[in-house]
């Protein structure tokens, strides 16, 4: 007697999104069964992953993650060329960092400038996201909507405190709209529910539900990305079935197993080898859980995670 595969039946399915202009625009979401189940669902699109670059040179990245981008990382547009020629990005994520009150105060304006000149460098989707200062995002992100206007980026990240401003920008200059909540599914689903009250569109949302590494709280961000995806997929709630993104590499980078040296902790093993495995092991458990588009930072982590989707689809 053969062996046949017990199969879940969903009545929900992920809502879909692309994003990026003609032949380079990549999409997302649209499954109707958990990650990887093909056999109980359809999954129309593979989890994309976006390279992050930032709008200054990273003085807070760990040497083993700055290093393969010395050569580029002084200047935003040389970097983001090399992301999409060198390293076969399929998007880009633009970090507006330089904007934080704490890390230059650059201008809305600036950033703007920022925005349209790495749009004009590269031919792949991009990703424009703020420095997380609730405030100055407000008024950031609203520049640089308005400068990526007609380009059908993803911009972000609306927050309680902010969205208002920033889902007005996106229906202005339709753009998609990543939400971000503080790890709770309450908290979710509330944001998801104001933004879509606004008039913005469901199928044009992503949720981010926040991203913890490996150690430092990622069996609570599993279990909130897989409770948002049971919801969308099993109860049938579409305020759940946006795709989800998981921020990787910010959260990843800054672990003490990312930066402790090997003088100091020799039983961890080589420093590098160490990073790139805790930003590979959270990624794979992110798509685990459920994210359909990541956020990362080192080229042999993304190699390793290209490689992870490819067999697991």
């Amino acid at each position: 007697m053969s062996f046949v595969a017990p199969k879940e039946t969903y009545n929900g399915k992920v809502l879909g999104l692309d994003f990026g202009k003609g032949d380079k625009a990549v999409a997302i979401g649209g499954e109707s069964s958990l990650p990887f189940l093909s056999f109980e669902g359809t999954i129309p699109n593979k989890p994309v992953i976006a390279y992050e670059i930032q709008d200054i040179a990273p003085d807070d990245w760990p040497e083993s993650v700055k290093e393969p981008y010395k050569d580029v990382s002084n200047d935003p547009v040389t970097w983001a060329r090399h992301c999409q020629d060198k390293l076969n990005a399929k998007a880009i994520a633009l970090r507006l960092v330089s904007t934080h009150p704490d890390r230059g105060d650059r201008s809305a304006a600036d950033a703007a400038k920022t925005v349209k000149d790495v749009l004009a460098a590269i031919n792949v989707p991009l990703i424009i996201l703020g420095s997380n200062h609730i405030e100055k995002d407000a008024s950031v992100i609203v520049a640089a909507a308005e400068a990526a206007s007609g380009y059908n980026c993803v911009i972000g990240k609306a927050q309680e405190g902010n969205y208002k401003t920033i889902v007005a920008a996106a229906l202005a200059h339709n753009h998609k709209l990543i939400a971000m909540s503080e790890l709770d599914i309450n908290l979710a689903k509330q944001l998801n529910i104001l933004i879509t009250q606004m008039g913005f569109d469901k199928s044009r949302l992503i949720t981010d539900p926040m991203c913890s590494a490996l150690g430092y709280g990622l069996e609570y961000t599993y279990s909130v990305m897989e409770r948002i995806r049971l919801a969308g997929l099993m109860q049938n709630d579409a305020t759940m079935q946006p795709p989800i993104v998981g921020d990787v590499g910010i959260n990843v980078w800054k672990t003490k197993e990312t930066s402790a040296s090997e003088t100091d902790v020799p039983g961890w093993g080589r420093l590098e080898e160490r990073g790139i495995a805790w930003e590979t092991v959270t990624s794979t458990s992110m798509l685990m859980a459920g994210t359909n588009l990541l956020i990362m930072r080192h080229p042999k982590a993304v190699e390793t995670i290209e490689k992870v989707i490819g067999e697991l689809s």
